[in-house]
């Protein structure tokens, strides 16, 4: 008996390559696809705001990288003995607000640079619902836990969000003609906004995506959210909370991102970059055996090899520790 429903994944046109520059955007399993990618090497800059769920968000961050633009001390609000930004993640917030807009700037110029030379963009979007200022109804990324009173929620329309996809998209092919875009929807259940507004924002989200995906050329979408609700579609495979895929599922979903995302010759790559960054996390029972040092050398080996071979590729820190055990 067959007790999944399969999905077709055609393999991509365009393959992510071990060469190519990507920026990644958008909620928290967007840092799953860029841990992913980043642990085997891959040159990647991942959420240069922090996560972000909602389209407008995401779009405005991105047009933000853009333009390169510039954050001031005024641009922060005081909340809680901390220093905020609306458009940005609390990773960013801090006591002393000066080191706030410096920490802030510096990761705007970087992604700006990155953007600029990426070859791949890939946005993962959350939810369709946006907070909104009560006193002058701009969007924000993150409440930073202030008083509900602060926020008007409202759930985008389909055409909003295309709006908000639309510009930025044509905006990303003046600054960078050559960029390609991928996007998914997120897995996370938003259960807070409850089981029926979370179907419906999603839902949302995936109509947008496809009318953009069917209206531009070099741009994609790969369906982690289809695969973990349809193909899995087992509680099993959420975390205790019954909204976040768990690791199974996390893992399910990525094995088949490389699959349709990468040619044979990247995926054999990557496997062997994985066997050097597990190895390095290896703890031994008796370092100084022979057993172990002769790991070591062996290891080192390996990556030399690797490295030679793909100079592009940085594994300083795999031949440092494998040379100086």
């Amino acid at each position: 008996m067959q007790f999944f429903s399969n999905i077709d994944i055609k393999p991509f046109p365009e393959n992510i390559q071990y060469t190519h520059k990507m920026l990644l955007v958008g909620s928290c399993f967007t840092e799953h696809i860029g841990n992913f990618l980043k642990d085997v090497k891959f040159n990647v800059l991942q959420n240069p705001n922090g996560i972000l769920f909602d389209p407008l968000s995401v779009c405005k961050s991105i047009t933000s990288y853009i333009q390169h633009q510039q954050f001031s001390i005024n641009d922060l609000f005081y909340l809680n003995e901390a220093w905020h930004s609306w458009q940005h993640h609390s990773c960013f917030s801090g006591i002393d607000k000066e080191a706030v807009v410096q920490q802030i700037n510096a990761s705007q110029t970087a992604a700006h640079h990155q953007l600029k030379h990426a070859d791949w963009l890939i946005i993962t979007l959350g939810s369709s619902f946006v907070y909104k200022l009560a006193s002058d109804q701009t969007t924000v990324a993150n409440c930073h836990k202030a008083p509900a009173q602060t926020f008007i929620k409202h759930l985008c329309t389909i055409e909003e969000i295309v709006i908000a996809i639309d510009t930025l998209v044509y905006q990303l092919f003046l600054f960078n003609p050559s960029i390609k875009i991928l996007f998914t929807i997120s897995p996370v259940r938003h259960l807070r906004d409850g089981v029926v507004e979370n179907n419906r924002s999603k839902a949302r989200l995936i109509e947008a995506v496809h009318h953009i995906v069917n209206k531009f050329n070099n741009i994609y979408y790969f369906p982690a959210y289809e695969l973990v609700i349809d193909v899995l579609r087992d509680y099993r495979f959420y975390d205790i909370d019954l909204a976040h895929p768990n690791y199974a599922a996390t893992q399910f979903v990525l094995e088949h991102f490389a699959k349709s995302c990468m040619d044979i010759e990247t995926q054999q790559l990557m496997d062997e970059i994985k066997k050097i960054v597990i190895a390095k996390k290896h703890k031994p029972f008796n370092p100084t055996s022979s057993q172990h040092q002769q790991f070591l050398k062996n290891h080192l080996h390996k990556t030399q090899v690797l490295q030679e071979k793909y100079p592009y590729l940085n594994f300083n820190e795999e031949v440092e520790y494998f040379g100086k055990m």
